[in-house]
């Protein structure tokens, strides 16, 4: 049984380091082929429009397909667009990882991803995005290194907003439909200080900057936001996280300048393997 739970924490930490499990964005690195990883988080803040309690909830499940391929799909609910609770968005998101070079406590990688959303709600704001306020498409590049306890990831993608008010003769134009989005994030491994069996729990800080930038619009053209956060991974399988992200500078009126963000993630290990048949 020793050895059975030793390969259990080697394999999630050869497919995927610790500390690049970031809070607010995806690494380069995918989780462990043929697992599958169930996911709720919710996003708290002040809105800027009346200063009530907004709030977004988004389950999702996410699929290690193989150790290049990963696929997930979410939901969200929320009440940032009306009086009370209500079903939003549904969201697709694939990412292949293309280049790996692998050494002994540290590797680098690079992936592909592309997301498809669908939204109820219409465009209010210049802030695109696919987590819920809008519908359209994303894709994008991701790097991600790793050098011991340290790891850095960087995203730059481009996103295509779709709305009827896009096709609508207005004159002047209100509301961008492209954007620029990117990110840096930093993950520390803090705990354990030695790796002695899978049972101990880690735990991580991250910071990262996460901004966009509107390409057709001359007005209200871009953002940048840091998100800090801590994490609790458990037994290797399952993690907490707690974020608190705030805008450092924008030009954009927003629905919050600030919000909470609190995550519970477990994974279920070769939940995809096929069982061998006498």
């Amino acid at each position: 049984m020793r050895i059975f739970s030793i390969a259990i924490l080697l394999i999630v930490v050869i497919n995927i380091s610790a500390q690049e499990l970031y809070p607010y964005t995806e690494p380069a690195s995918n989780m462990p082929a043929k697992s599958i990883s169930l996911k709720v988080a919710g996003m708290f803040g002040r809105g800027v429009h009346g200063g009530g309690l907004e709030q977004r909830y988004s389950p999702e499940v996410m699929f290690g397909l193989t150790k290049k391929w990963m696929v997930h799909g979410a939901v969200t609910f929320s009440n940032m667009y009306g009086n009370s609770l209500y079903y939003e968005s549904a969201r697709l998101y694939g990412k292949y990882r293309f280049f790996s070079r692998d050494e002994v406590h540290k590797h680098f990688r690079m992936a592909a991803f592309v997301t498809g959303a669908y939204s109820r709600n219409h465009l209010q704001h210049n802030e695109l995005n696919l987590m819920g306020d809008h519908s359209g498409v994303q894709a994008g590049i991701i790097a991600t290194q790793l050098w011991n306890k340290l790891a850095i990831s960087a995203t730059i993608s481009e996103t295509e907003v779709f709305d009827r008010k896009r096709g609508a003769e207005t004159s002047p134009q209100q509301y961008a439909f492209q954007a620029l989005n990117y990110s840096l994030s930093a993950g520390y491994l803090v705990l354990p200080v030695v790796y002695k069996d899978y049972d101990q729990t880690n735990l991580n800080v991250y910071a990262e900057l996460l901004g966009g930038r509107n390409l057709d619009w001359k007005y209200e053209k871009y953002f940048l936001d840091l998100a800090t956060s801590i994490q609790f991974i458990f037994k290797s399988t399952s993690k907490l996280n707690l974020g608190y992200r705030f805008e450092l500078n924008s030009d954009i009126y927003r629905n919050m300048k600030r919000s909470w963000m609190i995550s519970y993630e477990y994974i279920f290990l070769n939940a995809l393997k096929r069982k061998k048949t006498n």
